[in-house]
């Protein structure tokens, strides 16, 4: 029912009659009477006072008319045929109907009376009534299901608003609860199943402690007994809650601990006055940090290990030798300090993979770590490098018989699917307090004596002294140095002649570094390499060469020197550039050097180190119509499984091999292997170190077709190969077997 407004009709006709707008002018009655004139003058009054009826002649009418709508109140008469009031009455009672019932009869008797009210009728008029009276009873029983309307829709809203409740709580992420005043359950939500695998009944009437872990009680106790509300409640204590859940292994219950972090409010029956006597309860969450607990465990093993082997990493070794440092200060002892890297770890890496030097590294660290005491810390100092505190030594006698212990264990063999691999270990030793007072200085000139250990012969150890420091000092100004010879422009290009046994000319050139130091000289390239290796400058050196050759080749061959091939190393670190391929063709277009006049020479070792990523890169090189060739071809490890795959032309038999033919041995059983492996691949042969006439005879015989050396020019510069170029032509050994110059 809603009120009308000022454009209804029937609001303006009572306005007519002096009377108010009717207070339910929307409700829905119903008239009920057997007699027509009796109804329709009961229509009139009704209508008259702006009430709008449905008419209903006779009980059956009227039940029709119940049973198909829902009406707020019905004028009935109790006398009818057939369907009488009383019938009616008991039908809207027995189907709990929710309108108000007016009994409108004549029947004034005692019993009629007091049947139709227990029957459920709100009020009886006596007929004949008083319109005024009739009207007022209406208005009355109006008023009373409006008011239970309200009461139905606000307990309707109150039920909705409960149940919205309910599932929030249920549905939290949370563990929601309550204790008593004496710290026992008394509600926790539908989550508690999901995070600690108990039902309600489990919990509810059980102190807290029986389902906090034993060593967090403390922490709970003054969780739980701090009382506190609104801002000052307890809030983000991280604690853990027993678990209870089933192993489906073996079928039994086992108990664990849930990480959670709680918020605690106390509860009072008296806000105003929070007192002991007061205090109800206390109202809380719970929510499962398990996850987060065990991701910052994560991060804070990932933080101080290395993720490999498991061991300390640089930070945690740090740490325990800084702490190492101060005890023996404080109590005067010694502490020894090793810093080991294995030998012939590369070996394996580039050959065998990544895969198997990662494992093969596990191996080692384990075996270290059973050459250890108990107090010692090994730590894995990166790559193949590792460092070992020994805090607690006596002598020197006692870091040398586990330096010694250790270096027996890495020279037995590892085994690792079915490879045995060998490795070693150079490590250099600094003591404290002799060899430095702090953990970085110990650290460094333990790296100093390993070097001096690697400078003479590897797999072996070397205490630190202060001599080592020079020379540790003149590889750092070295270093320095190589950088500054970069930028300064310092390196040449030479030129050393590959020469074809059949003609005797010149049919392409190698083109090899030269650094002409500003005060030092020609340094060779041995000097320096090495470190430019180590250090990375190796990519700046090695296209610098590429671009200087590339250009003065090019020039060479604008002059009518010929069409001169130009062979040019690169390096796995090169080769690892993602852009490598692009820089390769800048340079050639910069220069106007044809592809086709480019050889690129690659170790085996660079070509095993990743397959995956270098043979793509080499094919986009060849499809360009550069050549590739294997440099020093049976010094490092090629499967003949995967030399098929690789896109070369050319094998170049390496120098040590050539050097190995003496006249009085007659063959070189390698250099066959090797020329009958060209053959059979179709692979172009050439053959470098030739510095005698013997090796250039046998190296003929045998069939190869190209050969550089000495036997006919050093590396040169640019300058002097010009001359060469200019004759390009060599005495051979079928022209003039007493001579091998230049013709």
């Amino acid at each position: 029912m809603t009120h009308s407004d000022e454009s209804n009709p029937r609001t303006s006709f009572a306005k007519l009659m002096n009377r108010p707008a009717p207070e339910f002018d929307q409700a829905k009655i119903l008239l009920v009477d057997d007699k027509q004139e009796l109804l329709t003058s009961l229509f009139h009054l009704v209508t008259l006072y702006g009430y709008d009826a449905q008419q209903a002649l006779g009980g059956e009418a009227a039940m029709q008319a119940l049973a198909g709508d829902e009406f707020d109140l019905v004028l009935l008469d109790l006398i009818m045929p057939g369907v009488s009031g009383h019938d009616i009455l008991d039908y809207a009672a027995r189907e709990k109907l929710k309108c108000k019932i007016i009994v409108v009869s004549g029947d004034s008797s005692f019993s009629g009376v007091k049947h139709a009210l227990h029957c459920g009728a709100f009020d009886f008029v006596k007929k004949p009534y008083e319109a005024a009276e009739l009207i007022a009873t209406m208005e009355t029983a109006l008023r009373q299901v409006r008011l239970e309307h309200q009461h139905d829709a606000m307990e309707s809203k109150l039920k909705e608003s409960e149940e919205l409740h309910r599932f929030i709580v249920n549905s939290s992420p949370d563990l929601v609860y309550m204790l008593d005043r004496n710290g026992c359950f008394s509600f926790v939500n539908d989550r508690i199943e999901a995070m600690l695998g108990y039902g309600k009944d489990d919990i509810i009437g059980k102190h807290y402690s029986e389902l906090v872990d034993e060593d967090d009680l403390l922490a709970a106790d003054n969780l739980f007994n701090e009382r506190r509300t609104g801002d000052r409640a307890v809030k983000n204590v991280e604690l853990r809650l027993k678990s209870k859940r089933r192993d489906s292994r073996v079928g039994l219950t086992r108990t664990k601990s849930v990480w959670t972090e709680l918020t605690a409010m106390g509860i009072y029956a008296d806000n105003s006055e929070r007192t002991r006597k007061n205090f109800a309860g206390t109202y809380g969450t719970a929510r499962d940090i398990s996850e987060r607990k065990q991701a910052q465990e994560v991060i804070n093993f990932q933080a101080y290990h290395d993720l490999l082997t498991h061991l300390p990493n640089r930070a945690l070794l740090k740490d325990r030798l800084n702490l190492a440092i101060t005890q023996a200060r404080r109590n005067k002892r010694k502490l020894g300090a090793m810093f080991l890297d294995l030998d012939r770890f590369k070996l394996v890496n580039d050959t065998l993979g990544h895969s198997m030097g990662d494992r093969l590294l596990k191996a080692v660290a384990n075996r270290l770590q059973s050459c250890l005491r108990s107090g010692d810390t090994l730590s894995r100092f990166g790559g193949d490098e590792f460092t070992l505190l020994l805090p607690e030594v006596r002598t020197r006698d006692d870091v040398v018989v586990i330096a010694e212990k250790i270096l027996d264990r890495l020279n037995q063999p590892f085994v690792i699917d079915g490879h045995e691999l060998f490795v070693g270990a150079s490590i250099g030793i600094a003591m404290y307090p002799e060899a430095g007072d702090s953990g970085e200085e110990l650290i460094q000139n333990a790296d100093i004596a390993m070097y001096h250990v690697k400078g003479r012969g590897k797999n072996g150890y070397q205490f630190f002294s202060e001599e080592m420091n020079h020379q540790f000092s003149s590889r750092l100004n070295l270093e320095r140095e190589l950088r500054n010879g970069l930028i300064q422009g310092e390196f040449e290009v030479y030129y050393q002649p590959q020469v074809s046994l059949q003609s005797g000319t010149i049919t392409g050139v190698e083109a090899l570094v030269r650094w002409r130091h500003g005060i030092r000289g020609l340094i060779e390239p041995r000097e320096f390499l090495p470190l430019a290796e180590e250090t990375g400058l190796i990519t700046q050196i090695d296209e610098y060469v590429q671009r200087q050759a590339f250009n003065e080749v090019a020039s060479w061959q604008r002059a009518g020197l010929g069409e001169v091939c130009v062979s040019v190393n690169l390096t796995a670190m090169q080769l690892e550039q993602d852009d490598f391929v692009e820089r390769f063709v800048a340079s050639l277009r910069a220069s106007g050097l044809p592809a086709r006049s480019v050889k690129l020479e690659i170790t085996e070792n660079t070509l095993m180190q990743d397959m995956e990523v270098i043979i793509p890169k080499l094919k986009a090189v060849r499809k360009l119509g550069a050549h590739i060739a294997i440099d020093d071809f049976g010094t490092g490890y090629s499967s003949l499984s995967y030399l098929h795959q690789f896109p070369i032309n050319t094998l170049k038999i390496d120098r040590s091999f050539v050097g190995d033919i003496r006249a009085e041995q007659g063959d070189a059983s390698i250099i066959d292997a090797i020329v009958a492996m060209a053959r059979g691949l179709h692979l172009d042969l050439i053959a470098e170190g030739v510095e005698n006439r013997t090796q250039l005879e046998y190296l003929q015989q045998q069939g190869c077709e190209e050969v550089q050396g000495f036997i006919f020019s050093p590396a040169v510069p640019a300058s002097d190969l010009i001359s060469l170029l200019k004759n390009n032509r060599f005495a051979t050994v079928l022209d003039d077997p007493g001579k091998l110059v230049p013709a």
